[in-house]
């Protein structure tokens, strides 16, 4: 049987699509058949033949205003969209460390860039009666580590949240929230960070990884995820064969969160 995603010719914008994750949905959308535009800080020095690369920094309001404004001249608008934008910048030393800024820096990029990219591209979504948004969230919401990533975890509950709402709001006039909640990614950014650890514990890279499996409480298959098995799922929940899957979120950590 043909699994074709029926993504073919629908307009789809990543957020923060140039490195791991989000270069993965960027590929899985474009190998789908879909068109496919994202944002960066800077346009990468080999893009992605047939990609639409916007440069923006989504920390801002004017830079998520910036590529609402590109897609909707280019476009007229949108089918999907997909905010992978995010990350943790706060440093360890639990709650006491945790600046007002650090705080504000976290929520200005893990939850208002889906928030304001979402309020500019839903309108014209609304109007067609149809479209897809996907939030990619953080099983940290449920297992915030208190070391380093309070700011992170809350800053991912509140999008969560704001998705299971926007659902409730918008799916009865024909557009599908969701969001997906990934455990620890194998991207570039979690080598390095790995290979840190390796190198402080006097170990090599598989060490590393454990130390960071054992910091995370273990993952019962044994490794992280892949960047393209998570984008899988995520243009699987992105295309019309998931036309009845709404205001869920979906966890893909290798078993690391132990409830259901």
């Amino acid at each position: 049987m043909s699994f074709d995603l029926q993504l073919n010719g629908l307009r789809a914008v990543v957020t923060g699509g140039t490195l791991g994750l989000g270069a993965a949905v960027v590929q899985a959308l474009v190998e789908a058949g879909a068109r496919v535009a994202t944002s960066a800080r800077t346009v990468p020095e080999q893009p992605l033949e047939g990609v639409t690369y916007v440069a923006a920094d989504l920390s801002t309001a004017e830079g998520t205003s910036q590529l609402a404004q590109t897609l909707l001249q280019k476009w007229g608008g949108v089918d999907i969209v997909i905010n992978v934008l995010g990350g943790s910048k706060t440093p360890a030393g639990g709650f006491a460390a945790i600046s007002d800024e650090h705080w504000f820096a976290e929520l200005n990029l893990n939850l208002m860039p889906a928030v304001r990219l979402d309020r500019a591209l839903l309108p014209t979504m609304l109007a067609q009666g149809s479209g897809v948004i996907i939030h990619v969230s953080s099983i940290q919401r449920l297992l915030p580590l208190p070391e380093a990533t309070t700011a992170y975890a809350a800053a991912k509950a509140a999008l969560t949240t704001y998705s299971k709402a926007l659902s409730r709001e918008v799916a009865p006039k024909g557009v599908r929230v969701l969001s997906v909640a990934p455990g620890w990614i194998e991207t570039e950014a979690s080598v390095v960070f790995a290979q840190r650890m390796a190198d402080e514990a006097g170990t090599d890279y598989e060490g590393g990884k454990k130390i960071v499996m054992d910091w995370l409480g273990g993952i019962p298959v044994g490794r992280p995820a892949k960047p393209s098995e998570v984008a899988d799922l995520i243009a699987f929940l992105a295309s019309p064969r998931s036309a009845s899957i709404a205001g869920a979120e979906y966890r893909i950590d290798g078993g690391t969160v132990p409830t259901l």
